[in-house]
């Protein structure tokens, strides 16, 4: 999920203006827009809404839940007043009784082990390279996000350059292709191999920074309500996407945590709390548990469930990437920590085990496509499945890794971003391949004031900081 405008929006998202004689249409908020997702997310969870479904499809709603933020045509006023009254209907129903999938976390902490095996020393360069992996496998994504799978293979193959294994290029694209599959608009411009000049903005780096700040700023105990006043105080609105910015609505509404995560929020299972908690694991190496229950706290503002499951997930993999020796340690810790009996977890497992059967990466997609292809292209169960699949496929070897997930599809650059952390921290910033690592300039940009311009390796120094005190607080 990236802040690029037409990879999570509508031509018009918040922030941008719109065209003359053009409505506004912000992305990811209007009702008509949120039911018909609202309607899917309900099925899923097993909740019976058919009869919102025919009421609204009965007035004229279309019950097909748009690709991008925003439908095209606005509503009238009667059909959008009826949304919002079906919405809240939805908001009403009760969840399924789901002892699999709890959704507190006192329940899921109940399976976690009583200890952890983990080395708990960790040293810079491999936070470095944490830091540095996230950077590279985000910008790798971020050209095509919204981009299908089978356009990111005519592209790639078009410009001579499948089997993905370097930047994607417009050089020598012809314009029948480009015409088919565009670039993401926003990112295009920053992210080609001929045009990088530094790892440009991104909310799956800007919510890296601000989890640092969080911590920098009110220690390890931070509660949800920081991270929501931090998001209110630091983070724009109009670069923030699907659950956050509804949370960030509802914020503005007067609500507080959970409260936020659950207010008219189809994407309250969706992929945006799984690409904010990886600092959190990087400040408490070898401490899967620990990570974990500061990444509920964070995902508590915005999601439930499978949404706060691979918040937890990639925190647990980000404690144990920087000290582990092999990617099986690594996803091994990430297990630890999910609940066993989850459709989440199953998935990962599942994933897991198709990575590490084959090289065969199309045909490992091919299985993942026929498993999840139904779900949107941000929901978090696929994406963490085509995950996990790229982190036992690549072996720990961030070059592999990354091209896999990314030519995977989905939610490339936050997938990207994620797999290139873990393999990142496993190697360490001095055994990264020069290619990957010298176009990001060692400078992030970013819309979060103290931030923008900052070097990777200031990154490194400030979360080695933080993870040394929080050895010392466990050693006192």
């Amino acid at each position: 999920m990236s802040a690029a405008g037409d990879a999570h929006g509508a031509p018009t998202g918040a922030g941008a203006p719109a065209p003359a004689g053009r409505e506004l249409r912000l992305t990811w908020v209007q009702p008509e827009d949120l039911l018909p997702h609202e309607l899917a997310a309900s099925a899923d969870e097993g909740r019976d809404v058919s009869d919102l479904a025919e009421r609204w499809a009965a007035a004229g709603g279309d019950v097909t839940a748009p690709v991008s933020g925003a439908s095209p045509v606005p509503a009238s006023p009667e059909l959008r007043a009826l949304a919002v009254a079906l919405l809240d209907a939805a908001d009403a129903r009760p969840a399924p009784d789901a002892a699999a999938e709890p959704a507190d976390l006192d329940a899921v902490r109940k399976s976690w082990p009583d200890a952890w095996q983990l080395p708990t020393r960790v040293d810079r360069d491999r936070l470095h390279g944490a830091w540095l992996g996230r950077a590279a496998g985000c910008l790798l994504g971020k050209p095509v996000e919204k981009i299908p799978r089978h356009g990111i293979r005519e592209i790639l193959s078009a410009t001579g350059r499948w089997p993905l294994r370097d930047w994607f290029t417009a050089q020598g694209l012809p314009a029948e292709v480009a015409a088919r599959w565009p670039w993401n608009r926003r990112s295009a411009p920053t992210s080609l191999a001929e045009n990088i000049a530094g790892m440009p903005e991104d909310d799956d780096l800007n919510f890296a920074l601000l989890a640092l700040r969080i911590l920098e700023t009110h220690g390890p105990g931070f509660t949800s309500a920081d991270v929501a006043q931090a998001w209110l105080d630091w983070l724009p609105a109009g670069r923030v996407f699907t659950a956050e910015r509804v949370a960030y609505r509802n914020l503005l509404l007067g609500l507080t945590p959970p409260d936020t995560a659950r207010r008219h929020n189809p994407f309250r299972e969706w992929i945006g709390a799984q690409i904010r908690t990886d600092v959190y694991g990087w400040t408490n190496p070898g401490r899967p548990d620990r990570a974990a229950e500061a990444a509920w706290r964070d995902a508590a503002v915005s999601h439930v469930r499978a949404g706060a499951y691979g918040a937890i997930w990639v925190a647990a993999l980000a404690a144990a990437a920087p000290v582990a020796g092999t990617v099986d340690e690594v996803l091994d810790a990430g297990e630890s920590v999910l609940p066993p009996g989850s459709r989440f977890t199953a998935a990962i497992r599942e994933a897991r085990a198709l990575g590490a059967g084959s090289d065969d990466w199309e045909s490992i997609v091919d299985t993942l496509y026929a498993r999840h292809g139904h779900l949107h292209w941000v929901h978090v169960r696929n994406n963490a499945a085509l995950v996990a699949a790229a982190l036992a496929y690549g072996r720990g070897d961030l070059e592999r890794s990354i091209c896999a997930v990314v030519s995977g599809g989905w939610d490339t650059d936050s997938n990207g971003a994620t797999v290139g952390a873990v393999t990142g921290a496993l190697t360490g910033a001095a055994g990264l391949p020069g290619r990957w690592v010298a176009p990001l300039r060692n400078r992030l940009a970013s819309s979060i004031a103290g931030f923008d311009g900052i070097g990777f390796d200031e990154l490194a120094d400030r979360t080695l900081a933080l993870a040394h005190a929080a050895a010392q607080r466990s050693a006192a």
